[in-house]
């Protein structure tokens, strides 16, 4: 692709939805020129917003870090799948009943969005009585949350799996398999998602996080721009470019964390830009 061709797309381009890990920093350490490139779009009268999958962790945990990275950005800046979770059950499952499978951090936001959550009364009928019966659901859950759960143990399992073998509406926070470390991976939401199937034959019913719709019509109305507005940038293919392609948006993809060339060049999924780094876009910005 050409340099006009690109410069062509980017012109358009009033918000940069971002992911974090791989497109911005590296466990702490910055990509190189990223702190340039987010000063470039706010210079250049364009806006940004931090977008992750991640339900791990709360919104005030990124702004921290940050902050100690050296960027000071407020909460509105930062949309995590859980915000974006936390929206569709205020919109479709008001006032139900939920088990959450997810940290304490997720917790707290679920309160602070006043989501009944029923996790300690579920949790201690299993602990005394065992198996779960439809009963026993009937009179607490209504609906079942699975997130990126770091506290996951097995009896907070049977207790899910129980439940989802019941019939409940079964929602997850987003699909990742796998979440990057500083040393490594560890197993993500998508990794208890097989758990859960191989027990109970189910697959959620909806997933809210990117490649999906749902975390993008989030963003865009928590923006307030169009889609037509908007790229997704991020280093992964099937959730962070798929995410903008599939959604009517400009998919970017950089290759400062996991994708390579050799993966797109196998993927179905076709980025509409490709940079080795967010800062490569800098120039472009600063001609627009």
């Amino acid at each position: 692709m050409s340099r006009e061709h690109d410069a062509a797309i980017l012109k358009n381009i009033r918000l940069f939805a971002l992911d974090m890990d791989g497109t911005v920093y590296l466990g702490t350490q910055w990509i190189p020129d990223a702190v340039e490139f987010l000063d470039a779009v706010e210079r250049s009268g364009r806006e940004y917003v931090f977008l992750t999958n991640n339900s791990s962790k709360d919104p005030i945990s990124y702004v921290d870090k940050l902050a100690k990275m050296g960027l000071n950005v407020g909460r509105e800046k930062i949309i995590t799948s859980g915000d974006a979770t936390i929206e569709v059950l205020q919109r479709e499952f008001a006032g139900k009943r939920v088990y959450l499978l997810g940290n304490d951090l997720l917790k707290k936001q679920f309160a602070e969005s006043e989501i009944v959550t029923v996790n300690d009364e579920l949790e201690k009928h299993y602990a005394e009585n065992g198996n779960i019966t439809s009963d026993t659901e009937k009179k607490t859950a209504e609906a079942v949350v699975v997130g990126f759960d770091t506290s996951l143990d097995y009896l907070k399992m049977c207790v899910v799996c129980d439940l989802i073998r019941e019939g409940l509406p079964y929602i997850s926070t987003h699909p990742d398999f796998n979440c990057p470390t500083e040393t490594g991976f560890i197993p993500d939401a998508g990794s208890i998602h097989a758990f859960i199937e191989a027990s109970t034959g189910r697959r959620p019913d909806r997933i809210i996080g990117k490649p999906n719709g749902d975390i993008m019509e989030h963003m865009l109305r928590r923006a307030g721009y169009d889609r037509s507005q908007a790229a997704m940038v991020g280093d992964r293919l099937y959730t962070d470019v798929a995410a903008g392609v599939n959604n009517g948006m400009c998919g970017i993809l950089v290759l400062s964390g996991e994708a390579t060339m050799d993966d797109v060049a196998a993927s179905d999924v076709k980025p509409d830009l490709i940079f080795d780094s967010v800062a490569d876009m800098i120039p472009y910005l600063c001609s627009n």
